[in-house]
């Protein structure tokens, strides 16, 4: 299964990230697969009204954004979620300085990565961070302090830093244990990033420090120019990235479209990471002939499965008893996940009798780490969500099937979210089309296993429409929803839902991939027949992806959600189906698009008007309505 993919380097694969100057202030989720652009239509939308400035990578400290005058010294703070592309941009920003293209006023660029700097417990001074890389520098670091305005310093995942950086804290400033201010004192670590932040050592140089959401606490005392953040791929960008990828452009353009087509797919596509897996996966059902269209993985349990089956068939024959050493791999990811581990060490893999192998490479990336003089390796995953597919693989077909019910139980009390993707995976993993490629290496799922996870589904399903009145309840309907639409066993979605009515989400923010399962269900069900997502901020990408069920119900509540005149037009094409049974609707927006297509919907016996300051224009439209619609009974 081996795709024509070029031999890329860093120029050919690169696409522009999105990159908003401002940060945004709602807590963003952790997880790169629920961390979510939702707000990206939004933003997008405001970029397009010159509401919000798009700032290109050579603008973080040469352009209008920063309040410092070019030359005299700026810090900036670029913040995205894992997997978005923040050390990408910073190799980006390196290559492009040194080849002229951008911040030709830089003479030096020096870049760090946190996670290196962890390993150095002692004290030390900025010139020796900087010959341990750059050991060249040794007879001109003297020229290069007399000149700090063309002095540009990179410090990449401030997250990962170990070491204590608070910038409220006026110690730093005034005991000389802690002060900084010159490259040749000795210091620790954080004193040496603190002071060249602040403009304390070496005034005049630039920084630029890179994180994660949930360390952006850490800099909010800084004195830092520009803030921004890093949404990933928007729009056209999703596309450019695949067309980089393959070297036929033909394969390009029907991995992206099965992509485009598929809402679970395409929402996680804002993110590069998991742009790698889709091409990496998704290629191969585009490059050989007799491929079944069927089996092209929709979910991301589907999605994941062929990507371990690519490692296993590729590297699998170096073992006798693959199984057996992909589940003690799979039982290290587990132990990972449930304590929020994803860097793994020389006595992890010992633990779990694992050796480095060119099978172990296709699971897990080795990173040099330093140690005073010597280099040591530590491992991590290419992503949370292979170590997390991993993990449930490992205990969907390790742990006793008679033990499975409460294992799940006990992992899904958890109220951190840690499990959240790992249980989407093992109840899609009882899905036969998810598991059977994987068969092939790993034997015959247990048959007892699966019949026991669907159980678990069901009931878990069952208990949260039961506690659905609160909010706390509807968030966790909603993530037994994703577990439903991972099973794709529309048996189980119509027997647990098979007595709903009613699904409301009033004011729970959903993203589109929540809209997308949301969809799924509605169309499995026949029995829910009201719908009310009022302050969803589902927005049109969100709407779009309700937009096959939509005429399905006969009660829809949308107000509050901004849907703009695609939103609604969107909405009047859900009223024009044949099969519409919507009865009840609250239009907000648009009016004449609604008109129409209220007029010609057989269904519609109550109309909802409130709040939408409606103007002396729509009344003759109105009466119109009232007159010649032939069930319409009430109009509010």
């Amino acid at each position: 299964m081996n795709e024509k993919v070029k031999d890329f380097q860093l120029l050919d694969r690169y696409t522009e990230l999105t990159i908003i100057s401002t940060v945004r202030d709602r807590t963003l989720v952790e997880h790169e697969l629920l961390a979510r652009g939702r707000d990206h239509e939004e933003w997008r939308e405001k970029c397009l009204r010159r509401e919000l400035e798009k700032i290109r990578t050579d603008q973080l400290f040469h352009s209008s954004f920063t309040r410092s005058k070019s030359g005299s010294g700026s810090s900036s703070a670029v913040a995205g979620v894992p997997g978005i592309g923040k050390t990408t941009m910073v190799q980006k920003i390196v290559h492009d300085w040194a080849t002229g293209k951008i911040y030709q006023h830089f003479q030096f660029v020096f870049s760090f990565k946190f996670r290196d700097l962890n390993t150095i417990n002692c004290r030390v001074t900025l010139r020796e961070l900087i010959l341990d890389q750059y050991p060249y520098f040794k007879n001109v670091l003297g020229e290069v302090w007399k000149n700090p305005e063309g002095l540009l310093l990179i410090f990449d995942g401030l997250d990962e830093f170990k070491g204590r950086i608070d910038f409220a804290d006026s110690r730093r400033d005034t005991e000389p244990n802690h002060k900084c201010l010159d490259p040749e004192w000795w210091c620790e670590v954080s004193d040496i990033v603190y002071s060249l932040i602040q403009h304390k050592l070496l005034p005049g140089c630039s920084v630029l420090v890179t994180t994660r959401p949930t360390a952006l606490h850490l800099l909010e005392k800084a004195e830092i120019s520009v803030r921004a953040e890093i949404l990933g791929f928007v729009g056209e960008e999703r596309k450019e990235y695949f067309t980089r990828y393959f070297e036929d452009k033909s394969v390009a353009a029907a991995v992206f479209k099965h992509v485009k087509e598929n809402e679970i797919l395409y929402t996680m596509s804002y993110n590069p990471s998991y742009c790698w897996i889709l091409s990496l996966t998704l290629g191969p059902f585009f490059t050989q002939i007799h491929r079944d269209p069927q089996r092209v993985p929709k979910t991301i349990t589907q999605l994941h499965c062929y990507f371990i089956y690519n490692i296993l068939k590729n590297h699998g024959r170096e073992f006798e008893s693959l199984r057996e050493v992909l589940l003690r791999h799979g039982q290290m990811a587990f132990t990972g996940v449930a304590e929020k581990k994803i860097v793994f060490t020389d006595g992890d893999l010992i633990k779990y009798n694992l050796q480095p192998s060119q099978f172990l490479s296709g699971f897990l990336m080795e990173l040099l780490e330093r140690e005073d003089s010597a280099q040591s390796v530590v491992y991590t995953f290419p992503h949370l969500t292979i170590q997390e597919f991993v993990a449930a693989l490992a205990q969907f077909l390790t742990v006793d099937p008679g033990n499975i019910v409460k294992f799940l139980s006990e992992v899904h009390s958890t109220t951190d979210g840690r499990f959240e993707v790992f249980l989407r995976f093992v109840a899609g993993l009882s899905s036969p089309r998810a598991a059977w490629i994987l068969e092939e290496f790993l034997g015959k799922f247990p048959h007892q296993t699966i019949c026991r996870v669907i159980d678990w589904v069901k009931e878990e399903v069952q208990r949260q429409i039961r506690n659905a009145g609160s909010e706390y309840g509807q968030r966790r309907l909603l993530n037994t929803m994703h577990y439903l639409f991972e099973s794709q066993n529309p048996a189980v979605a119509q027997q647990t839902l098979g007595s709903v009515g009613t699904l409301s989400f009033s004011e729970l923010g959903l993203t589109p991939i929540d809209c997308a399962v949301l969809s799924h269900v509605i169309r499995l069900c026949d029995t829910i027949k009201r719908l009310n997502l009022t302050s969803c901020h589902i927005q049109c990408e969100g709407l779009q992806r309700l937009g096959p069920a939509l005429h399905k119900c006969q009660d829809l509540r949308l107000g509050g959600n901004d849907l703009g005149d695609s939103g609604v037009k969107l909405v009047s094409a859900a009223l024009r189906n044949p099969d519409c049974k919507i009865q009840r609707q609250g239009p907000k927006q648009s009016f004449q698009y609604l008109v129409s297509a209220l007029s010609t919907n057989p269904s519609l016996m109550e109309l909802n008007l409130t709040h939408n300051s409606l103007t002396g224009r729509c009344v003759p439209a109105l009466r119109r309505l009232i007159l010649n619609h032939p069930s319409l009974k009430r109009i509010m």
